[in-house]
């Protein structure tokens, strides 16, 4: 949600978000999207100038607030390929696998439902240009093959999968 080149946010209804809990209600099916977006968050690695990117830290308690959750939808992996970080597309998927059972373990309370976990490969890395080049130098090479990773993760942890990189 963070417009490129500023510090400054989109407005709710123009992040994705918004944009798919406005569509999804306009076309009759009442959903409340609750984001935990937080810009530069990694699969479970830490930024080493930022704290707190790392996403399995807290994320028991992320899934515990807002629930019982009818879904969760991990959209991660695009800030593992940083110039910073050595990982590929297996890593991350590694990360992907690492996240789903912290996820089916938050101690929700008793009798409320497990959610299903909908596993999002975002699109492939272009090659970095503009202020943020240096930050992705070479993520486009180690983002190869993430969609196909994150697929065969998704069927072995059964959970669901939607490619970003497909549409």
């Amino acid at each position: 949600g963070i417009i490129p080149t500023t510090r400054r946010r989109l407005e709710f209804h123009q992040r994705w978000p918004g944009v798919m809990e406005i569509g999804l209600n306009a076309a009759g099916r009442k959903v409340r999207v609750i984001e935990d977006c937080l810009n530069g968050r990694r699969t479970v690695w830490d930024d080493p100038f930022k704290p707190g990117r790392n996403g399995i830290q807290g994320l028991a308690q992320r899934i515990e607030i807002p629930s019982p959750l009818a879904l969760v939808m991990l959209v991660l992996g695009t800030n593992d390929f940083q110039s910073m970080h050595p990982h590929n597309a297996w890593h991350s998927a590694q990360g992907i696998a690492a996240l789903v059972p912290a996820i089916h373990q938050a101690p929700i309370e008793p009798g409320m439902p497990v959610p299903p976990v909908l596993i999002v490969a975002p699109p492939p890395i272009d090659v970095p240009m503009g202020p943020l080049a240096p930050k992705f130098a070479g993520g486009e090479h180690k983002c190869a093959g993430l969609a196909d990773a994150y697929r065969e993760v998704s069927a072995a942890l059964g959970c669901h999968f939607f490619d970003a990189g497909g549409v």
